[in-house]
């Protein structure tokens, strides 16, 4: 059984910081691209940045220069450190992972960590 478990969400004002963390656990061979999404009330889900096993990075234009992604392929963790919150970033955060058990990689995803940015 593999788990996926973030932290690190909360309340902050605008032109503040948060770190978003996400461990995953379990039966685990290998972990492929890992990645954030975010979900605000009334709109789908949308891509914020991903990271492959190298550490090559993508991000959305939306948090370009203000969000970076990084992982610890020794912990199994992806981390999220968002600088210069708006209060358009306000979201349920969600981390994701394509983990491998065996030859076969399966998506995963966390259960969400809420991110409020007040202005």
């Amino acid at each position: 059984q593999v788990q996926l478990v973030e932290s690190g969400g909360g309340l902050v004002q605008a032109g503040g910081s948060l770190r978003l963390s996400c461990a995953a656990s379990g039966s685990i061979f290998s972990i492929n691209t890992m990645a954030w999404y975010r979900q605000a009330p009334g709109k789908q889900r949308e891509l914020v940045a991903t990271i492959t096993e190298p550490g090559s990075t993508n991000y959305a234009d939306s948090v370009k220069g203000r969000f970076t992604i990084s992982r610890d392929n020794a912990k199994n963790t992806v981390y999220l450190q968002m600088n210069s919150l708006k209060p358009e970033d306000t979201a349920v955060y969600y981390c994701s992972a394509v983990i491998f058990q065996g030859r076969t990689g399966y998506s995963y995803w966390g259960q969400g960590t809420q991110v409020t940015v007040s202005s």
